[in-house]
């Protein structure tokens, strides 16, 4: 059973699903995994008819603090000040910081991926004293939370600290300020030049009654308040919050205690890795989530998250072969979910996974898997093939007109070959086949040479349209003549490019016109013969 699904059949009655995310830079797309696993556990609820609320909220009175330095994208003067109170960067209309990079950027990319939340901001929630009874609550039970602190995680505060940052009436710092001494109406407070290492406090000091937007509940305890105020009954959460004694037990605690409210059920899930390390928002490290958008199609982005269960952590580097792997990994889930034989290991139920990667929940997964898909590393090779009519040799390899939906797939997907190319794409990739036979054809030895003549009487015979027919082919004819994969797939590249390595030759030779390639094997098969190479010993390991 498909992982939401599991989930699903654990709750009875109307659920309230929530996801938040504090605006602290330009958002990676690892931080699109919380989104699309709380929307696909959403639709799962529905699907098995629990009504259910899908929440999102921003974390925006949140201080642009030390994570926030570290992104090109920070404004030191306003270090320690609340996000919804920073500027948007030079050229941006947006209300603030955080309405710009997540309002504007990274929520921008929700609605393309079928993701359509109840959106709402702290700062709101704050000011309008929506918040106000929980920081009371919080404040008459601060000796409560201080408790926590130190008995789930070891955290001990300072005497007399009070679960309450307060926004300077002088400077506008929160992330700077240390509240004492509540009355019941009233903090005192100051703003400490030496309180964090990352912002510097302008020294005021004085006492404010901390409601409508005047202060805010630090991060464990605004937590457990959101779960109340929103009856949040399923959230889930990154591993590093759910880590034995992290915040996500010291949240699940201050809800009891302080609030009498069970926490909601949690789904810890794993990072999004690049080249093997953690994304992070506030390091400015991974790729951007609203340009990931815009290069890849959205159901792509929703298979990515959902192929595996939340726990995987998953690798995706742009810049290597993890574009055209996902492709492949799709369209041989959706292959499957068509009735079609496939190659290789398919994940769980794939047909759930393939209907819960679909942009519009009320699709028919059936007609959608049943359209015809171009291989992704095909459409690389053809894109940068001059005068190629995409069109009509995707037709060809159909064997019959694509079909309206069938012609989208093909232009997006050639959109995004062309992108991948220019800006991520490994040298491998790039193609430009040479006009002339290669000079290096004559290094190539008396066996590759008789093996090239093969594929190309080989491929008069059997017509191979698809880079899977080709691959065949060119096995087939190297293991007939005894030569290594390896040196079958140089002598390839060496005829069309004149080097000894390349993308997938199969999708090389299957973008090429089979009259072409024909006289170009036929061609270096001939030099071959007769160059003082030819004549050395092949290589049959």
């Amino acid at each position: 059973m498909f992982w939401a699904d599991e989930l699903a059949a654990r709750f009875d009655g109307p659920q309230v699903v929530n996801d938040s995310k504090t605006p602290s830079g330009t958002v990676h797309i690892g931080s699109l995994r919380g989104v699309v696993l709380h929307d696909a556990i959403h639709r799962a609820l529905l699907e098995a008819g629990r009504p259910s609320r899908f929440l999102y909220g921003v974390d925006d009175l949140d201080p642009m603090d030390s994570q926030a330095l570290l992104t090109p994208d920070a404004v030191d003067r306003y270090m320690g000040v609340p996000l919804a109170h920073v500027p948007a960067p030079a050229g941006s209309l947006a209300e603030s910081y955080a309405r710009y990079f997540v309002g504007e950027l990274f929520m921008g990319t929700f609605a393309g991926l079928g993701v359509q939340p109840e959106v709402y901001w702290m700062s709101e929630l704050y000011g309008d004293g929506s918040m106000d009874a929980y920081i009371r609550r919080a404040l008459e039970r601060a000796d409560v939370v201080r408790d926590i602190y130190l008995r789930v995680s070891r955290v001990e505060r300072l005497p007399g600290w009070l679960p309450i940052a307060v926004i300077c009436e002088s400077c506008g710092r929160i992330g700077t300020t240390l509240a004492t001494d509540w009355d019941g109406d009233t903090v005192a407070y100051e703003c400490r030049p030496d309180y964090v290492a990352w912002a510097t406090g302008c020294g005021f000091s004085g006492r404010v009654a901390p409601f409508g937007g005047r202060a805010k509940l630090p991060f464990n305890v605004d937590w457990a308040a959101k779960w109340s105020h929103f009856e949040v009954t399923i959230e889930g959460c990154g591993k590093d919050l759910a880590t034995r004694g992290g915040s996500r037990d010291r949240s699940d605690a201050i809800s009891r205690e302080v609030f009498d409210r069970e926490p909601p059920a949690n789904v810890p899930y794993e990072f999004l890795n690049i080249g093997g390390h953690k994304m992070s928002t506030s390091r400015g490290s991974g790729a951007a989530a609203h340009e990931m958008a815009d290069l890849l199609p959205p159901e792509l982005i929703r298979f990515l998250f959902l192929r595996h269960k939340p726990r995987k952590a998953l690798d995706f580097d742009p810049e290597g072969d993890a574009i055209p792997g996902l492709f492949d990994e799709f369209d041989r889930v959706a292959a499957a979910t068509a009735g079609r034989p496939v190659r290789g290991e398919l994940p769980p139920d794939p047909e759930r996974i393939f209907r819960a990667s679909l942009v519009d929940p009320g699709a028919d997964a059936q007609t959608a898997a049943g359209h015809f898909r171009p291989a992704f590393r095909h459409l690389t090779m053809l894109v940068q093939v001059p005068g190629v009519d995409l069109e009509a040799r995707i037709s060809a390899e159909k064997g019959e007109p694509l079909d309206a939906a069938e012609r989208a797939i093909v232009a997006e997907r050639a959109d995004v070959a062309r992108a991948w190319l220019e800006d991520f794409a490994p040298e491998r990739y790039q193609v430009s086949v040479r006009d002339e036979l290669p000079g290096e054809v004559a290094e190539l030895n008396e066996v590759q040479g008789l093996f090239l003549a093969d594929l190309a009487d080989g491929a008069i015979g059997e017509h191979p349209a698809s880079g899977d027919a080709w691959q065949d082919l060119i096995y087939r004819c190297g293991q007939g003549r005894g030569v290594s994969s390896r040196d079958a797939f140089a002598a390839v590249y060496a005829a069309l490019l004149g080097r000894s390595s390349g993308p997938r030759a199969g999708w090389l030779l299957a973008s090429l016109e089979e009259r072409f390639v024909v006289e170009r094997l036929r061609a270096a098969a001939t030099v071959t013969a007769t160059s003082p190479a030819g004549s050395r010993e092949g290589d049959s390991a």
